[in-house]
């Protein structure tokens, strides 16, 4: 009995041993054409084993790039790609940079300081002061998410002042609760509840008259 430990090494396992001795058998084949039209069958049988490549983008360079790494890279055909080399293969990728927050602000997260560099390039303004106000309130909700505790504006003022290295500051303000964004959304909600009494008014006459009518009789 010959056990798998004992057979050929598979290069790239997920195709199974049929596919790799057939890319053996494709390069003893001595006629480059008869070679190029075997490697055309043994990628559609590839393709075949594996339909889930499909969707992905550039499947069938995918696919000739394993078949040139099933052949140990030694494989005379005439490929639409250029195959790829043993250095690239085992190239590490580049390590990934990660935004760096400045001191033990990372709880805040990448958008936050992005939403500072676009307030930093605005025109001093309403816009401006709204942004930063906005910025402002997203850093609190942050902090009280991150730490479990309730952090007094201040702090917020502080933290935004040096992430935004001294360009955006609110201590002109005693506290988010009197900034101009606090002020116009409440403006907002008692608009709404006035709208939203008064029709419900005209509702309540009408209960009250049929009431006395009833009464009345």
């Amino acid at each position: 009995m010959e056990y798998n430990t004992q057979k050929t090494h598979l290069n790239m396992p997920e195709y199974g041993r049929i596919i790799q001795q057939l890319v053996e058998r494709c390069k003893e084949v001595s006629d480059k054409e008869e070679r190029n039209e075997m490697a055309m069958a043994i990628i559609d049988f590839m393709g075949q084993r594996n339909p889930q490549l499909r969707d992905e983008e550039n499947y069938k360079h995918k696919l000739w790039d394993h078949l040139y790494i099933l052949a140990n890279h030694s494989l005379d055909v005439d490929s639409p790609y250029p195959f790829p080399t043993k250095e690239q293969l085992e190239e590490k990728p580049k390590r990934m940079e990660y935004p760096k927050l400045q001191g033990d602000f990372k709880f805040y997260g990448k958008s936050i300081l992005q939403l500072i560099e676009k307030a930093i390039e605005l025109e001093a303004g309403d816009e401006k002061e709204a942004l930063i106000e906005v910025i402002a309130n997203n850093m609190k909700k942050s902090y009280n998410v991150y730490n479990k505790e309730h952090v007094t504006d201040d702090v917020i003022f502080r933290h935004l002042k040096e992430l935004s290295a001294n360009r955006l500051d609110l201590t002109n303000i005693e506290s988010l609760d009197k900034s101009k964004i606090y002020y116009a959304n409440n403006a907002n909600r008692n608009n709404n509840n006035k709208n939203n009494n008064n029709r419900n008014q005209p509702a309540k006459r009408r209960f009250n008259n049929n009431n006395n009518n009833h009464n009345r009789r």
